[in-house]
């Protein structure tokens, strides 16, 4: 079984980086960006390295964006974590260089951006933690609004009720959808224009089943009223 191997770490250039070929997560570049200039880069990338080419960046591509849209030189950010405020500086990430074949390489990228999604929150360590900020949340990812759902109580079963109230009949009645042409809708229009409220699809459509049933169902056929007195469809 192939391992990834362990070679070094160094500050490399990101003009020697290269993304992972086909990374599928989506990450939030602008707050890592944020926690960086914040909070510095306090993880290392892991890039594999090949013969002859660029490191490959099989975690931490996000983060390596974020530096990239860093850009160079003093980005004018107060105290920034990324360039320290330094005009000469030159865009560049901390990597854990590994060696690995082409297998390990797609696990270690696949576990990398899966094993975030897999976890869950304790709420209430969480809300610990964050108490202890004084309501400073940059580079945290957090938001005030984030902070005030998770410290808001839970809502009583009074608003629970008047939210989520018991179901009309209607309500479990089936949905019907199809696409018609525009010449078999304005037909439909037409045919049930005479009915008792023009202004509701659903009533044109009873309307228009009264009328067929009038004409093809014998009485003694006919089926059980629904409660709103057209036959039930």
């Amino acid at each position: 079984m192939a391992q990834a191997t362990y070679l070094r770490t160094a500050l490399i250039p990101l003009s020697d980086l290269t993304p992972f070929p086909g990374n599928a997560k989506r990450g939030d570049v602008d707050t890592i960006l944020t926690s960086l200039r914040r909070n510095g880069q306090y993880r290392s990338l892991v890039a594999r390295e090949l013969p002859g080419a660029p490191l490959v960046v099989l975690a931490g591509n996000h983060t390596a964006q974020a530096l990239h849209r860093h850009g160079s030189g003093d980005c004018g950010h107060q105290a920034c974590g990324v360039c320290a405020n330094d005009p000469a500086w030159t865009p560049a990430a901390r990597c854990e260089v590994v060696a690995c074949d082409e297998d390990t390489a797609r696990r270690v990228n696949l576990i990398d951006n899966r094993s975030a999604d897999l976890g869950s929150y304790d709420a209430d360590a969480l809300a610990e933690l964050l108490s202890f900020l004084d309501e400073d949340y940059g580079g945290t990812g957090y938001q005030d609004a984030d902070v005030e759902r998770l410290l808001a109580p839970p809502p009583s079963l009074e608003e629970l009720a008047d939210t989520y109230r018991d179901p009309d009949d209607e309500d479990l009645w089936p949905v019907l959808r199809f696409t018609v042409p525009p010449e078999d809708r304005d037909l439909f229009y037409d045919l049930t224009a005479d009915g008792p409220n023009p202004g509701d699809d659903t009533a044109r459509f009873r309307h228009l089943l009264d009328r067929a049933r009038a004409v093809l169902v014998p009485p003694s056929l006919s089926p059980l009223v629904h409660p709103q007195g057209s036959p039930r469809p």
